[in-house]
């Protein structure tokens, strides 16, 4: 069985270490792994992954907060505030390029300057923008939440152009090669100093980095590559979420101009209330209400809960604000692995509006309790009495 990754041992760092030093000990194990500084070596390309998803996780105190309490599994894949799949090669450059890249929008800085002007890593050099995110609200259901749910949204996102297949030039007018950078994306500038000559690559200022220009662009999306279209996306809601967990659908957004990756789509979740019940974290409390005869002599009794009711007993002599715990009924563990509880709240029920039988066995039974339990005369000898008085009450109140 093979075991699970350490985020912390990958890292070389403590369990309590400050955010500055993983964030430190990340940067020099990526630069010491990174593919361009390898020679594309496969066993460096997966150590870069492994540093870079670790890192992703324990830079942000959130998703550090419930690796710590539920392992990788709780920070990433089915986990709370993730659920996206797989970290791949292109998400750890990108994160890498982000955080430590410096510019990227033609404002210099990037790997060159980090690795002292080595290759960029792009396909030719050219770069290509990806499509917006797009940030969408999911309400659900409290149900929903305890079951889980699949749901089919339909959005408009932006599509390739139809006329244009995404190019953003007129039919028989294809993209040409950028005059300022002939078509790499890129740009060199040379500095002199007195250490010497350095040269550092730049994003193309004049292409942004995708190497083209459009001499005749498209006349429907008018060069973007790209136009509005409705579209049906499908989001799995695992059981157990929260209002402050949202699901990440990598490449299901926007794409991006003339050709781009499409970006994410980042769905945010609104759990809307249930008036019934109130949740403190996976358990749910209900108020229920019973008759004065129910709390003094027992019964069996029906609790709602999310999925059905289930009868429990009441036991005699319960006072109102007890609970009654109902295991295993209140909200799933947002990794399967348990199920919170269900606490009903007793509410002894005082009734407004009395029959005149009802009105005759609330003073026979004020007279009895003018005299305190223990010295009321006849306690052994009228016992039985006393039950079948109170059998009666729950009889006036039931019938």
């Amino acid at each position: 069985m093979q075991r699970m990754a350490d985020y912390y041992d990958t890292l070389g760092v403590a369990r309590d270490a400050a955010t500055d030093e993983i964030k430190k000990a990340y940067r020099k194990l990526a630069m010491e792994f990174h593919p361009d500084r390898n020679n594309g070596s496969k066993e460096a390309e997966a150590r870069f992954k492994e540093i870079s998803e670790a890192y992703e996780v324990l830079k942000d105190p959130d998703r550090r907060a419930r690796y710590d309490r539920f392992g990788p599994e709780g920070a990433r894949g089915a986990g709370p505030g993730g659920f996206q799949g797989g970290f791949d090669i292109q998400d750890a450059l990108e994160m890498f390029m982000r955080d430590f890249g410096g510019g990227g929008g033609g404002g210099g800085g990037g790997f060159e300057d980090l690795f002292g002007g080595g290759r960029r890593r792009s396909r030719g050099g050219r770069q290509r923008r990806q499509g917006e995110p797009v940030r969408i609200t999911l309400p659900l259901t409290l149900a929903e939440v305890v079951s889980g749910a699949t749901r089919r949204l339909k959005i408009r996102l932006l599509e390739a152009c139809a006329t244009c297949t995404g190019t953003g030039a007129a039919d028989g007018t294809p993209p040409t090669a950028c005059s300022t950078c002939g078509g790499t994306g890129e740009e060199r500038i040379a500095q002199r100093s007195v250490f010497g000559q350095f040269v550092s690559l730049t994003t193309c200022r004049s292409c942004g980095g995708e190497g083209v220009r459009i001499p005749s662009p498209c006349s429907v999306c008018h060069g973007e590559g790209r136009t509005r279209a409705e579209s049906e996306i499908e989001v799995e809601v695992p059981a157990g979420v929260t209002g402050e967990n949202y699901i990440t659908l990598r490449g299901q957004g926007n794409v991006g101009p003339r050709g781009g990756p499409h970006g994410d789509i980042m769905v945010l979740l609104d759990v809307q209330e249930d008036p019934r019940f109130s949740r403190e974290g996976n358990h749910l409390v209900i108020d229920v209400p019973v008759t004065f005869a129910q709390a003094a002599l027992g019964d069996r009794i029906r609790v709602p809960g999310v999925d059905g009711e289930v009868e429990v007993d009441l036991p005699a002599g319960i006072q109102s604000g007890q609970a009654l715990r109902i295991r295993g009924r209140g909200v799933p563990e947002l990794n399967g692995r348990g199920r919170g509880d269900l606490i009903a709240r007793i509410r002894v029920w005082t009734p407004e509006h009395l029959t005149p039988d009802q009105r005759d066995l609330f003073r026979r039974l004020r007279e009895s309790e003018d005299a305190a339990p223990d010295q009321a005369p006849g306690a052994d000898e009228g016992a039985s009495d006393r039950r079948g008085f109170w059998s009666r009450v729950k009889e006036a109140f039931t019938s």
